[in-house]
């Protein structure tokens, strides 16, 4: 009970039947490991480190979060949008070298290549990249009081990359208790849950939001104020 705090933070004696436990504990110990994605790799570039010193004079490294995959030295990868190729030479976390990194660890990784990188560029295998378009299916959670329009314009940030995204088609409308669709809606209101396609100004590296989070989701934000005015999860390429 929320309104008497019954098993919430401890147990309550009004509901000996419940057995299992409070909510409190329940959430400090429910087990999210499993969303982590092991098995592809995706590395959005952050930061293109390249201090200035006698001592690293000739360093390079790209710096980012692991959001998929374990990536150790040697490992091939493919640079996207470029889809050139190289090998990891090392692997560094705080500063100090590491044989094998893995979500959700923040690291730089040098290459053996000097190939031409930079922020909101993408590290992955050659043999299973993510899916690259500019036309997106996704579900739209609006933000804010003025409603989303069909054809609005917004800035899009997707993992470490930036561009602008036009509002192509407004599907339908997901009423959240009944899960009616309602697709003859042609606006999203402040909370309302939506299926949208988005059309981007640069390709977007993403997946599902079912296989990972991170390069599955995205946020739109209003460049006139700079607000975060919608959060999405991708469904995959619009048709």
């Amino acid at each position: 009970s929320a309104l008497n705090g019954d098993n919430v933070v401890q147990r309550s004696e009004k509901m000996p039947w419940y057995q299992g436990p409070v909510l409190l504990h329940h959430l400090e110990n429910v087990h999210i490991a499993s969303d982590r994605n092991l098995i592809q790799v995706r590395f959005p570039v952050q930061y293109v480190s390249r201090p200035i010193s006698k001592k690293l004079h000739d360093y390079r490294a790209y710096s980012g979060q692991l959001v998929g995959g374990v990536v150790r030295p040697g490992d091939e990868v493919m640079v996207l949008p470029s889809g050139f190729t190289s090998r990891i030479r090392a692997i560094e976390l705080a500063g100090k070298p590491v044989e094998e990194a893995f979500p959700p660890m923040s690291v730089n990784i040098s290459l053996t290549d000097e190939l031409d990188i930079s922020r909101g560029d993408m590290l992955c295998r050659p043999g299973n990249p993510p899916t690259v378009a500019q036309d997106i299916d996704a579900m739209v959670c609006w933000l804010v009081e003025q409603p989303l329009q069909l054809g609005a314009k917004l800035a899009i940030k997707h993992t470490t990359r930036s561009a602008r995204a036009l509002v192509k088609d407004i599907q339908y409308r997901l009423d959240v208790n009944t899960l009616h669709r309602d697709e003859e809606c042609k606006a999203l209101k402040l909370n309302e849950v939506g299926r949208v396609k988005l059309r981007t100004t640069v390709p977007l590296f993403f997946d599902e939001y079912r296989r990972n989070r991170h390069t599955g989701s995205f946020i739109l934000i209003d460049e006139g104020t700079n607000a975060t005015v919608g959060a999405g999860m991708i469904n995959g390429p619009a048709a």
